[in-house]
Parts: structure tokens; sequence; C-alpha cells
């Protein structure tokens, strides 16, 4: 996107980005939803079909457009949205179990948005290549195949970074949502009385008339709502008015169309239930909107998959997740950027999910669990924090409008339960393996934190006592990193037991993370001198900003002008801690300490991951029983 003289960017172009970006998921829903809310009506009736498209009608405003688009955006954290951001919001200001069960759901919530990104890639390929089987069913037995080669190509493409092919998902995206629009139109004008289901008495009837029905088919219909937390989730990219606008300005009448069409289609055709999207097309058109599908359901899959390395560098950031390598493959936009074992590991995911499910009408039991137990986890945390902003009638009003979000949650993910057995138990296994990988990963770091933390001396008096009864010192700076501010850092006793010397200058610095997801620059370092010859300083980051060392050494260098920080002069010494797990522990209390030794085994190396140059680094070993 190109920026305008005043170097904002036009607010055309946002809109036309957020289209690619945030709407491509909730965008390629009508693939599938209505074939899978209504194939199992055996020939469904008129009443079915009004009665289930208003009650779609009615969550689409009621979930998206007013919980996301209108109360959700306003629990910005400085700007920013998505599930840890919201989480961090809810924690500040309180502790205790408060603070703990928050974290513990907001985890929950990341653990779950991991399997929305490994169906959504599967399932919205495999409901685009489908429509060849539409053409002709000789094709059918080439879907799957054609579908592994997509996603394929599209995992191989992360590596490159997606800034060139970027640019074409705004207007790829533009015209998708009108052909939307323009298929569903010419539907309704053929059978106008689908309108009807626009009066909430049709939904209100069906769900009289067959309440146990109704409650089944919320778990197909909630496919709808797939993609709503990405407008919250990308809030930080384009803007709360910038996502407004383009859901009320083309994305929700696009949608409602098409979602009308398809009913508009099976009255007057219920056999059009095997595939009513693609059935709404005219024969000449059938082709070009198949690749037309297939390019926006590669946009959907494109944006889950920046989202997951997206929550995966916050984990990382806010200590819920090993270090990891993090490639920027854009010099200009911060927010693209590659994970290489996050992109494997979910390329073989989605893969086993093709491979094995096979269908999109398979697929779609798994995924709407994985959705409602986010959405759920979402509302959960806006309890927190949205009430807080408010006082008298208005926080009434907002807990009042948030208890009906939290029924409508509940009864979504209630109904997703009773597909456990059919591939909903696909995404709880996915999300309770993450969140014991998460919570193993901070609690075992808190476990090292407070046994160093029980075993420090001060520092100040330690380097008095140095400086006083000095050992032989050596020209240059000796930058130690320090997991705790004011103690003496092992690596400095190592050092001084090992080598028996000390630099002429020493800085101490501990880097820490802030509940916020940008720091200023400003405000990202704070110095006090603790001896003669010693500083400490405390160096902050934000959650989606990541720590550079040396150019903090930079900033230091300019504020405080008796310490030499020349590049050449200057030595990392760092602890690296390799832990032990006791063997007299019983099996229970041993494997998860057997967990957090693999993990940290496998983290990668403080030097890469604060951008340390490497042959400048002393590092200090030493093991801790766990």
């Amino acid at each position: 996107m190109s920026a305008s003289a005043d170097g904002r960017t036009p607010q055309a172009a946002l809109l036309l980005g957020a289209l690619g970006v945030v709407y491509g998921d909730i965008g390629t829903s009508p693939l599938y939803t209505v074939k899978v809310a209504l194939s199992g009506a055996g020939g469904p009736t008129p009443a079915h079909i009004l009665g289930m498209l208003s009650i779609l009608f009615w969550m689409l405003v009621i979930v998206v457009s007013v919980k996301y688009v209108t109360c959700i955006l306003r629990a910005d954290n400085r700007g920013e949205g998505g599930t840890l951001a919201l989480m961090a919001l809810a924690k500040r200001g309180r502790s205790g179990r408060v603070r703990w069960h928050l974290t513990f759901l907001g985890l929950v919530g990341a653990s779950l948005f991991y399997g929305d990104s490994m169906i959504t890639p599967a399932i919205s390929v495999l409901s685009a290549v489908e429509g060849i089987g539409v053409v002709s069913h000789r094709l059918d037995a080439w879907v799957v195949p054609i579908a592994v080669l997509v996603l394929l190509a599209l995992f191989m493409a992360q590596s490159r970074g997606t800034g060139a092919i970027g640019r074409l998902f705004g207007p790829v995206m533009l015209l998708w949502f009108l052909t939307l629009g323009g298929l569903g139109a010419w539907r309704i004008a053929g059978q106008p009385q689908v309108l009807l289901a626009v009066n909430p008495l049709w939904a209100l009837r069906y769900i009289v008339d067959a309440p146990w029905e109704t409650f089944l088919a919320l778990g197909a219909l909630v496919l709808a709502l797939t993609g709503a937390e990405a407008l919250y989730a990308d809030m930080g990219h384009f803007g709360r008015d910038v996502i407004r606008r383009a859901w009320f300005g083309l994305v929700l009448p696009s949608l409602v169309l098409c979602y009308f069409g398809q009913g508009a289609l099976l009255l007057g055709d219920p056999a059009a239930i095997r595939n009513p999207f693609f059935l709404m097309a005219p024969d000449w058109g059938l082709i070009p909107l198949v690749g037309l599908a297939t390019l926006a359901t590669v946009i959907a899959s494109q944006s889950v998959i920046s989202g997951a390395f997206s929550v995966t560098r916050q984990a990382v950031q806010m200590g819920y997740w090993p270090r990891m390598v993090i490639l920027h493959t854009s010099a200009r936009a911060e927010g693209q950027i590659y994970l290489p074992r996050v992109n494997g590991l979910l390329l073989l995911a989605v893969l086993a999910l093709v491979l094995s499910f096979g269908s999109s009408d398979s697929l779609a039991h798994a995924y709407g669990f994985a959705v409602t137990g986010t959405m759920l986890m979402t509302s959960v945390l806006a309890f927190a924090v949205l009430p807080r902003t408010a006082r008298g009638v208005r926080r009434g009003a907002w807990l009042a409008l948030i208890a009906v979000f939290l029924l409508i949650d509940v009864l979504l993910f209630a109904s997703n339960t009773l597909k456990l057995h059919e591939g909903g138990w696909l995404p709880l296994v996915v999300g309770i393996a993450l969140l014991t990988l998460m919570m193993t990963w901070k609690q075992g770091r808190q476990r090292i934190h407070d046994t160093l933390a029980g075993d420090h001396q001060p520092l100040v008096s330690f380097m008095e006592s140095l400086e006083a009864y000095p050992p032989t010192r050596v020209p240059g700076t000796a930058v130690f990193m320090s997991m705790i501010v004011g103690t003496v850092p092992p690596a400095l006793l190592h050092n001084l037991k090992h080598n028996k010397v000390l630099h002429e200058q020493a800085l101490f610095l501990t880097i820490e993370v802030a509940d916020t997801p940008y720091v200023p620059f400003g405000e990202r370092v704070r110095i006090e001198r603790v001896s003669r010859s010693s500083w400490q300083a405390v160096a902050r980051w934000g959650f989606k900003q990541e720590p550079d060392v040396p150019q903090v050494l930079q900033q230091i260098a300019q504020e405080v002008q008796d310490l030499n920080l020349e590049p050449m002069r200057t030595s990392y010494f760092l602890s690296r801690q390799t832990v032990i797990v006791v063997r007299r522990l019983p099996w229970y209390q041993r494997w998860r300490r057997h967990l957090f030794a693999f993990m940290a085994r496998n983290a990668s190396r403080t030097t890469r991951f604060y951008k340390i140059p490497p042959n400048r680094v002393v590092e200090m070993g030493m093991q801790m029983e766990i």
C-alpha cells in the first residue's frame, strides 16, 4: 500500500487491505455453511430453509456486528487486539487467583486458535476445490490431490514473505465479495420470498417448533461466524474504524445476499443441497467461480497462517513459549514474519487433516469446536475488561450486554460439544496439548526464577566489595545478562570463579516484557549506577516487539557518557542453564519436568533471539535441578 504525502496510508487502500487480511476467513464461509446446516434435513422444506436463514442472519447481526464490530473492538490494548492482548488487559491491576484464572482463560483461547489455524486452510481449500465435482463427477477423485498441491505451494511460499502477493489480496477479495453479492442478488430476484427470513419471527417459530433440532443446527450455523476473531486480532494493523466500515459497507451485505441467494436456490430446487454455493452460478460461470474460490481460500488460509505466526511471537515474548527463530520477510512491514518451526508443524497438521477427513463436510464438525471455544474465551475476558471502563447505569448495561453474548457463546459451544466424536475431538486434543506446553514452560521458567532469587546476592553491596578489593581488571566492558534486577547474575560469579578477572566496566542488563504491545523508544530503558565502574539497566519491550540488545546498548551509550559500549570493546556474558530432573520424584511429578527440560534444550539460543553478536559472547554453563 502506498502512503500519502503526510505519511499516512490512504483510507481506500486501508479498506482494500482489510478485505484481504481481515475478512478472508469469514468471507469464504458461504462455501460450506448452508450445505452443512441444511444437508441433514433430507430435502429441506421452505419453513426449514427460512427458519435456518433467519437464525443465520441474526447470528451475523448479534455476534459479529454487535458483539465484535461494535463492542469487542473497544477493548483495545493500546490499539492492539487478539486473545493474548485482551488477556494482558484483563490481568492489569489484578493479582492472586483472579489473575491466574484470567491467564488460564487467555491461554485456552490462544490454544484453540491454533486448532482454527490448522482447520481453516484444510476446510477452505477443500471446499473450493470440491467445486470441480460440480463441473463433472469424474473429477471427484482429484479433489484431495489438488487441495494437497495448493496447500503445499502455499506453505512453501511462506519463507519468501507475502509482500508481493499480498498486494493482490485486497483486489481479489473485493472481486470475491462483489461476486458473492451479485450471485446472491440474481438468485433472490427469482425467489424474492426468501427475504422473509429477515423477520426474526421465522427464527423464533423454528426454535419453538423444533428446539432440539435448532440446538443441533447451531453447531453448523456457527461456521458462518468463523473469522470473527480476526476482526479483533487484526485491529492493530488497520484500526477499528476501517474494520467497521469494511464490514458494514461491503462484507456484511455481500454475505447476507449470498446466504439468502443459496436459500432462494433451494426454495426452487431442494436437490441443489449437494452444493448450493457453486450451483448458484450459471453453467458458463462455474469454472471461473471455482478458480476465484480457490484464490479466496488461499487468501483466507494465508490470514490464519500469519495469525499463527503473530500469536506465537506474542506467546514467546510474554514467556509462554520457548524462544524460537523469527525471520522478517519485509524490510518495511514489521508484522510480516516467518517462523520456520510453526510453518512446518502447521503444514504437517493441515495435510494430515486433508488426507484423513477428505471432505469439507467431515471437517466442518471439527471446525465449530475450535471457533466457539475461542469466542467463549474472548467473551469471558471481555467481561473482565469492558465494564471496568464505565460507572453506574453504563456499567450495568455493559454487564447485561456481555451476559447476553456469554449466553449465546455457551449455547454455540455446547452445541459443538455434541460433535466431539465426529471430529470435534481434534481441536480439543490440540488445545489441551498446546495449553499443557505453554503452562509447563511458564511454570518451569518461574521455578528457575524463584530458585535463582532464593540464592541471590544483592548487587550493590557485592560490587562495592569488589571495588574495595578488586580482582585483576582487564580492558573493555562486560555486559552481564541478568534475569533478576538488583541481584548478582550467575555469569558474573562463574567468571570470577574460573577466570578470576573483572572488566574495567560492567553493565548488568535485565530484559522485561510489558503488558502492552509496544513500548516507545524513549521509555525503552531505565539506568542507574551501581558502583564506580558498574551500572544496572532494565530494558522493556512490548509483547509485539522483538528485543534488540545491541540497539538498546547504543541508546544507553548516548545517555551514560562514562560508559564505553563500543562494539569491539564489549563482551557479553550469559548463563546457560542445563535442566536436570530430580530422579527421586514419582513419575506423575517427573513427566512435566522432563517435558520442560526437552523444551529448554530445543529453545532458540539466547544470542540469536536477542540479536547479540555471537563472536562477542561468553556463555557460562550451569546445571539446575527441578
